[in-house]
């Protein structure tokens, strides 16, 4: 199942997406829901209520949003492709490298990526397989964690490199306003026979930039999880952007950085795509 958050009608819902329709949750009571998606994971009630006949609506006319709003957390694991490590000439960790985007830093799959002048020189795009959590983890072993896990959604790690590398650690640099498309919407867990052994790829204006596979994760997802729920409790609707492979603007030669008008395009097999174009205001 297919699970997206959207906007019609004035109206922010949760909504199935079967093909070019899409079958929308509208609540009995009127009222703004602010993230329905992460509310029906967490009540455990998500499969069965999207899964109810409803009528639909051409997708056309609803506006596809981040499938979350806001997620207690998004963790983000650093240097977690091989391929990644042999293009940067990094060492590769020993355990996963972690690192937190905060929910202002989400946006649509299509929307603009606002950057504000003179902010950053180093405008990069990370692609990442993300994994959305569906029950309450904590201190589980990876041979358990799979239990634990809700679905998956594609994301763009955003980064402004200058501003990454100038501080101490990274949370000024990956945490900008809309530094973290996330979407088209969810791919529920069964659906995905072996997040593992995925394409994943990045265009900037049409040119692969980004093309691999999540075979070349370091740290699998289950080993992931696992590491993290040792430290903090991951609760339902919980992200967690699982690395980036080769093929980064930081990691060329010569450098490729982000410019106004740009358009980076993310893509997981079988799990979607993310379109932003990038605006530099004032």
């Amino acid at each position: 199942m297919k699970i997206a958050r959207i906007r019609h009608e004035g109206r922010v819902l949760a909504a199935r997406v079967d093909g070019g329709t899409v079958y929308p949750v509208v609540p009995e009571e009127p009222r703004f829901m602010a993230d329905a998606v992460r509310d029906l994971i967490a009540q455990g009630t998500a499969l069965d209520v999207l899964g109810a006949e409803v009528p639909g609506i051409p997708l056309a006319e609803a506006e596809l949003l981040s499938p979350l709003a806001a997620p207690q957390k998004i963790v983000c694991v650093g240097l977690n492709y091989a391929d990644h490590i042999r293009e940067t000439g990094l060492e590769t960790p020993q355990t996963p490298l972690t690192f937190v985007k905060t929910a202002h830093t989400l946006t649509g799959p299509t929307a603009t990526v606002r950057v504000p002048r003179g902010t950053t020189e180093q405008l990069d795009w990370e692609a990442e397989l993300a994994v959305v959590i569906g029950r309450t983890a904590r201190n589980v072993t990876a041979e358990q964690a799979a239990d634990h896990v809700f679905g998956y959604t594609v994301a763009n790690d955003v980064s402004a490199r200058d501003a990454q590398f100038s501080d101490v650690q990274w949370f000024r640099g990956k945490n900008f306003d809309a530094f973290c498309p996330l979407g088209p919407w969810i791919v529920t867990a069964d659906e995905v026979a072996d997040p593992h052994s995925l394409a994943i790829s990045a265009r900037v204006n049409g040119e692969t930039v980004q093309d691999s596979s999540t075979k070349e994760m370091i740290f699998g997802i289950g080993e992931t999880i696992s590491y993290v729920s040792r430290y903090m409790t991951l609760y339902p609707g919980d992200v967690i952007a699982t690395g980036t492979p080769n093929g980064v603007g930081m990691g060329r030669e010569p450098q490729l950085w982000l410019k106004d008008g740009d358009v980076v395009e993310v893509e997981v097999e079988g799990i979607g795509l993310l379109r932003n174009p990038v605006s530099v205001h004032d």
